[in-house]
C-alpha cells in the first residue's frame, strides 16, 4: 500500500479543460468515476490546427499502447481528456522527430534482427564450447573416479592378504582427509584474483559453523556425529571386501543412492517421483538376487549385509548433512572434511590401539605393506576430491557415472584374478542394481522434458509430411505436363 498507480499525476501547464483535475489517490476504472469531468467536454474548444493531430494521436496510440493492439473506449476518453498527462498536439513533433532521426521501419527491423541473429549465434556458439567443455571435463572426471574407486577396493583386497586389519585401515586413511583444506587453499591462491592469507580463508569458512565460528560446542554437534558416521562407512566396506568378491562389494555400495532418495523422501520431505521408487525397488531386488547367486552361505550372507550397511550409513550421512547444515561451498566443504581427520585423530586414534592389544587386529610393524596402505589411501582421497570438488568442473550426473562403470572394471579384474562363478543369477542381479543407479540419475523434470521432445517430433513429423506430399504432387504436375500432346502437333 502506499504506492500509487500514476505518480508524476498530470503534466504542468495543462489548459485543454479548466477544473479537470482528479485526486492523486484515486484510480477510475469506470466513466461513472469521472462523470464530472466528462459533463465539461461540451465546453471544451479545440484549435483547428490541431486536430489532425487529434485524430493521428488517438489511432496511434489506440493501436500501440495495448497488448493486443486496441484499447476499450473508456481509455480512449480518458487519454483524450488528458487524465493520464497525455499532450495529443505534441504528438505531431514526436511524429516528426521520429521520422528524422530514426531509420525507416522496415530496414530497422532488418538491422535488429541482424544484430538479434548474431547475438544469438554467438550465444548459442559459447554455450555449445561450454559445453562441450564440461563434457570434456565430465570424461576425465569420470575416467578418475571409476579408476580411483575400483583401484582403491582392489588394492583394499591385495592388502588384507599380509594386513588383516580392516579398522586400522580405516583410521590411517581417514587421517589423510586432514590434506583436504590445504590442497582447497592451494588452489584458491592460484585461481582466485584475491588472495587470501590461510588464516582469513579459514576464519571465513569457519562460518560454516555457526556464528560463532568452529567453536568446542560447534566441533562436537556438528563435526562429531558425521565422523563417526564416515568411520563407520568406510570400515563396514572394507570389512565386507575380505568375505565376499569386489565385484558384488562395488555394486551393492550402488544401492546407497536408493537409499537416500527413501531416506529424503522420509526426512527431507522431497518429491515423491515414481520412477525412483521403481529404482528403490529394483535395487532391493538386486540385493535379493546377488545373496541367492551364492547360496544363501553364510560368509556371502554377512558380506552382503556389511555392504548394505555401508550402503545404509553413508546415506544416513548425506541426508543428515543436507537436514543440518544445508549445503556447503566448496571452501566450507574442504575445511568440514579436514575437521574429520581432526576427529579421527583426538577420539578414534584409542579403537585401533585397542584391537591390536586385544589381538582382535594384530600386525607386525615390520611386515606393514606401506607400500599398498599408503596407495589405497591416495587412491581413496582422490575418489573424494572428485566426488566432492568435481562439480566446478562438470555435471554430477557424470561424477556418479563412475561409480556405475567401476562395477565391471571390478568384473574383469575378478574374473582373472580369482575363481568367481559369474552365474546367470549374479549377471542379471548387477544389471538390475546398476539400473535402479541409473533411473535415479534421471533429473525432476525428466517426464516433462521427455513430453517436449515427443511433441517436437510429432511436430517435426508434421511439418516434413505436407512438404513430401507437395514435392509429389508437383512431380506428378510436372510429369502430367510432359506426357500431355499439345493442340499444335495435331494441327501439323
Amino acid at each position: 500500500m502506499g504506492i500509487r498507480e500514476f505518480p508524476s499525476g498530470t503534466a504542468k501547464g495543462k489548459t485543454v479543460a479548466i477544473g479537470m483535475r482528479r485526486s492523486p489517490d484515486v484510480s477510475p476504472r469506470r466513466l461513472s468515476d469521472i462523470s464530472p469531468q466528462l459533463r465539461q467536454l461540451k465546453y471544451l474548444v479545440v484549435d483547428e490546427a490541431i486536430k489532425e493531430d487529434f485524430k493521428w494521436s488517438r489511432s496511434v496510440e489506440d493501436l500501440t499502447s495495448a497488448s493486443i493492439g486496441l484499447t476499450s473506449i473508456e481509455e480512449r476518453i480518458l487519454r483524450i481528456t488528458g487524465y493520464y498527462g497525455y499532450q495529443p498536439w505534441a504528438a505531431s513533433y514526436k511524429r516528426d522527430e521520429r521520422s528524422h532521426d530514426s531509420p525507416a521501419p522496415v530496414e530497422a527491423q532488418a538491422q535488429a534482427g541482424m544484430e538479434a541473429g548474431a547475438r544469438g549465434s554467438r550465444c548459442c556458439w559459447t554455450f555449445s564450447l561450454t559445453q562441450l567443455k564440461k563434457m570434456f571435463w565430465g570424461m576425465v572426471v569420470v575416467l578418475g573416479v571409476c579408476s580411483s574407486w575400483s583401484g582403491s577396493t582392489q588394492l583394499a583386497k591385495l592388502t588384507f592378504k599380509e594386513f588383516n586389519a580392516p579398522f586400522t585401515l580405516t583410521w590411517f586413511a581417514t587421517n589423510w582427509n586432514f590434506l583436504f583444506f590445504p590442497l582447497y587453499y592451494i588452489g584458491h591462491v592460484f585461481k582466485s584474483a584475491e588472495k587470501q592469507t590461510p588464516q582469513q580463508r579459514y576464519r571465513e569458512c569457519c562460518q560454516f559453523f555457526g556464528e560463532n565460528g568452529l567453536t568446542l560446542k560447534a566441533f562436537f554437534t556438528k563435526a562429531a556425529p558425521f565422523g563417526v558416521l564416515w568411520t563407520l562407512t568406510n570400515y563396514l566396506y572394507l570389512h565386507a571386501i575380505k568375505n565376499i568378491n569386489t565385484t558384488d562389494v562395488s555394486v551393492l555400495f550402488c544401492c546407497n543412492k536408493a537409499f537416500v532418495f527413501l531416506l529424503s523422501w522420509i526426512v527431507l520431505r522431497d518429491r515423491f517421483m515414481g520412477v525412483r521408487i521403481v529404482a528403490a525397488i529394483l535395487a532391493i531386488a538386486g540385493i535379493v538376487m546377488m545373496t541367492y547367486a551364492d547360496g544363501f552361505h553364510s560368509h556371502s550372507v554377512i558380506g552382503i549385509a556389511l555392504v548394505v550397511g555401508s550402503a545404509s550409513t553413508s546415506a544416513l550421512y548425506k541426508v543428515l548433512f543436507k537436514l543440518l547444515l544445508g549445503s556447503a561451498k566448496f571452501g566450507e566443504a574442504a575445511l568440514f572434511l579436514s575437521m574429520l581427520a581432526v576427529f579421527n585423530i583426538l577420539f578414534v586414534t584409542c579403537i585401533p590401539v585397542i584391537l591390536y592389544f586385544t589381538n582382535a587386529e594384530y600386525w607386525s610393524f615390520d611386515a606393514i605393506p606401506w607400500g599398498s596402505i599408503c596407495g589405497f589411501s591416495v587412491l581413496l582421497l582422490t575418489f573424494n576430491i572428485l566426488l566432492n570438488f568435481g562439480i566446478a568442473i562438470t555435471y554430477p550426473t557424470l561424477i556418479s557415472l563412475g561409480i556405475v562403470l567401476s562395477v565391471p572394471v571390478n568384473a574383469v579384474v575378478d574374473h582373472y584374478s580369482s575363481n568367481i562363478d559369474f552365474n546367470s543369477v549374479r549377471v542379471i542381479a548387477i544389471v538390475i542394481i546398476g539400473l535402479g543407479f541409473l533411473l535415479l540419475l534421471l533429473p525432476e523434470e525428466w517426464d516433462e522434458w521427455l513430453i517436449k521432445l515427443i511433441s517436437r517430433l510429432k511436430e517435426r513429423k508434421k511439418e516434413e509430411i505436407p512438404e513430401g506430399n507437395g514435392d509429389i504432387v508437383s512431380g506428378l504436375q510436372n510429369k502430367s505436363r510432359r506426357t500431355r500432346p499439345s493442340m499444335s502437333s495435331f494441327s501439323h
